[in-house]
């Protein structure tokens, strides 16, 4: 399969350097480039993506705007933020509006080659120690006003649902929830899929942003 990919920054030089990075892989085809937000929605219009590499601080639009302009369509693509990692609180909005994860700018070639392959498989790119960071910060500046509104909506889940969802919260794969939980990888995917549709979230980073919201994640593994 061919990843369709648009390249989202205001900076040509950075575009012109991640252009030649990814164009160089058999399975990434590079539909278009971007400045801003505003143009990266009428590229996505013109192209139809299958992941946007969005820079968060552009003129006219900024990434954090545009990725909820985007995840807000029925054939939304996905989107992986690029940042310098100076603005936590930045990429948890990001997060939170639906994007897949995030890579740093400084990330070696091959990892943000990987990251974008990841990502169209529908595997969130946020490494454990990037998750924990973010998860601390969160706590720091935003996390108290929603932890009610966060208990209520995990109330919302069966028993079982819960469980997969504090697992997602910690970074597991299917494959080890499966062995913690003690059921197999299918049914792990299916109580993803149950926990995505019964809250309302794009991705597993919103399951595990609404589980640390909730708390859960001070809880003791079973």
């Amino acid at each position: 399969m061919t990843i369709r990919l648009l390249i989202v920054d205001d900076d040509p030089l950075v575009r012109a350097g991640l252009t030649f990075m990814l164009g160089g892989a058999d399975d990434i085809d590079i539909v278009g480039e971007a400045a801003n937000g505003s143009e990266a929605a009428a590229m996505t219009d013109l192209h139809h993506p299958d992941v946007v590499l969005m820079d968060i601080r552009m003129p006219v639009m900024d990434g954090l705007a545009a990725t909820e302009v985007l995840r807000r369509r029925p054939d939304a693509p996905e989107v992986v933020v690029l940042t310098t990692f100076h603005a936590d609180e930045q990429v948890l909005r990001a997060l939170r509006a639906g994007a897949a994860g995030f890579v740093l700018k400084d990330t070696p070639p091959a990892q943000i080659v990987e990251s974008v392959r990841r990502v169209a498989a529908g595997d969130p790119v946020l490494s454990p120690a990037v998750t924990r960071r973010l998860m601390t910060h969160a706590a720091e500046v935003s996390a108290d006003p929603r932890r009610h509104t966060a208990t209520r909506r995990i109330g919302q889940l069966a028993e079982r649902e819960r469980e997969v969802a504090v697992a997602v919260g910690r970074g597991q794969s299917n494959a080890e929830i499966a062995a913690a939980l003690y059921m197999s990888v299918p049914t792990v995917k299916t109580h993803v899929s149950r926990v995505l549709a019964k809250l309302g979230l794009n991705n597993r980073v919103q399951i595990a942003l609404l589980v640390h919201d909730a708390g859960l994640l001070d809880e003791e593994p079973t």
